[in-house]
This record gives structure tokens, sequence and C-alpha cells, in this order.
């Protein structure tokens, strides 16, 4: 198991399966097992997604995992987790398993990381954004929802009721409780807070790598007046902005019925990630 040290001196731990070109993935490469993976299942997240993942990919492709996400809540960075920081700790990364050129493939928070990224450097050999849109990306309201929730993290929790999906495998994003930490819902607001001046049209001219973006049509997330009454599309962008996208040089996917949840499961994903990256990078 090899690591690598990120911008706070902390360090990150990689597993590197397979070869072949170097794909970097942001994801947890331990199932997750138990109670914790009861629930998971209840909303339709696969408790291994990571892992299966990674299975799909590393006969074909230099794998290198790492869990990203997991980390900064294990040792958040509440005044340092800044695009540009991230960036440089996807970047170091790549340094620690010796890859010169590499493709990336992130969702949600972390596709975004993955356009940051790709404005800091001319390594990428190819960027696959899942679950944010590359233009027109909502960070004002994101910026919203992290402030809403880092407020939440600091008061006295209400009673904890049983939260239920509204329907089979949706998620109901009202009855959530905020379990992170302070210092953890403010790593994010650093994280949007330095997103808000971003001019994701005018990045575009930095991108030369061939990429790849994808949502599920119903990702558009409606948060209730407990956290502000913001709406969040992540598939309006592409679905309106889908012909602008594809003469920026997008590939764009649309998965039909998917919300956020549920495209980013491995059933979903890896038929798209896969033949795109042979065809790409191989």
């Amino acid at each position: 198991m090899t690591e690598a040290k990120l911008h706070d001196g902390s360090t990150i731990h990689l597993e590197v399966h397979g070869r072949g070109p170097t794909v970097l993935l942001p994801v947890n490469p331990v199932p997750i097992d138990g109670t914790k993976a009861d629930d998971m299942r209840k909303w339709g997240v696969d408790p291994a997604l990571g892992r299966n993942l990674i299975d799909g990919l590393s006969d074909a492709f230099r794998v290198v995992a790492f869990d990203y996400e997991g980390h900064v809540l294990a040792t958040p960075k509440p005044d340092t987790l800044t695009p540009a920081n991230i960036a440089a700790d996807l970047l170091a990364v790549a340094d620690a398993v010796d890859a010169d050129r590499f493709a990336y493939y992130g969702y949600s928070w972390l596709a975004l990381s993955g356009l940051q990224l790709a404005i800091r450097t001319d390594r990428l050999s190819a960027l696959v954004m899942g679950g944010y849109p590359p233009l027109d990306g909502p960070y004002a309201e994101m910026l919203s929802v992290t402030m809403t929730t880092y407020e939440m993290s600091g008061q006295d929790p209400a009673p904890k009721k049983e939260a239920e999906p509204k329907a089979e495998n949706e998620y109901d994003w009202d009855s959530a409780e905020v379990t992170m930490t302070e210092a953890q819902t403010r790593q994010f607001v650093t994280l949007y807070e330095g997103l808000q001046d971003f001019d994701d049209r005018a990045a575009q001219a930095s991108l030369s790598c061939p990429r790849l973006c994808f949502a599920g049509s119903a990702d558009k997330i409606e948060y209730g007046e407990r956290w502000g009454g913001v709406d969040v599309d992540i598939a309006g962008p592409m679905v309106n902005r889908r012909a602008e996208l594809e003469a920026l040089g997008w590939e764009v996917r649309v998965l039909d019925g998917l919300d956020h949840i549920r495209a980013m499961q491995v059933a979903n994903v890896l038929p798209i990630l896969r033949p795109w990256l042979e065809s790409r990078i191989r």
C-alpha cells in the first residue's frame, strides 16, 4: 500500500490495482459492512461501490483508488479545503504512484474537483465528471446548502427519528440528520466559498483532454425550508446546454429517470465509464 502526502501534511492511503493507463478514482476501496451497509442499501447505495468500480476497471487499466472524501471527514481541513489545495492533493496522489499522465473520474463534489484539477495541469489524459455539470454549475446553491449544514452542525441535535425512503431507493433529504462536526462541515463551506468567483464557462478554454460528463435526468434536489428552500439542479445544465457542451468538446450522457444517488451506482456508471475510457486512452 502506498501513501501520498497532502497539502496539510496529512497522508492518505492509496491502493493500486491492474496494469495499463493510469486512472485515478477517489473512492473507498474497502466495502462497508454491518448496520451501516444495511442503511446504505435502504437508500439504494452499494456498500461496495468503490471496490466494484475498481474490479470493473483494473483488468484494463492501472487503477489508483483513494478514499479522499473519507479522508477529509476523518481529518477535516476547515480552513484549507480550497479548490487549489484539492487539485494539489490530486496531483500529489498521481506523483506518489509515478503517474506522469493519468485519467480522473469523480462524482458530485469530487467531479467538480476534477474540473479544478484539469484547469491547473496538463497531465490529464481524460476527465470524467459524474453528477455535477461542467457548465453552469450550482456553485451558489451549494454554498447555501453547505452554510446551512454548517450552522446546523453547531446546534444541539433534535430528537432523532428514523428516516424512511419517500419511494423505493429515493433519498428523503428533508428527513436527513446532520451528523458531521462543525470542522467537517466548515471545510465544504470553504470549498464552495472558494468557487463563488469561478467562471466555468471561461474555464472551458483551458481544457484540452478528452472529457465526458453524465448525470441522471432526475438529478435535481429540492431542499425544503429546513435547508433554506434551495434547489440544486444537476441535470438541468447538461440537458439544456447539451449542444453547447458538445461544441466545447464534452461528451454528454443523461441517464433516463435516475436521481443523484442512483446515477452513481456501479451498474449505471461502469457501462458508460469503461468503454469511454477504452476508446480514449487505450
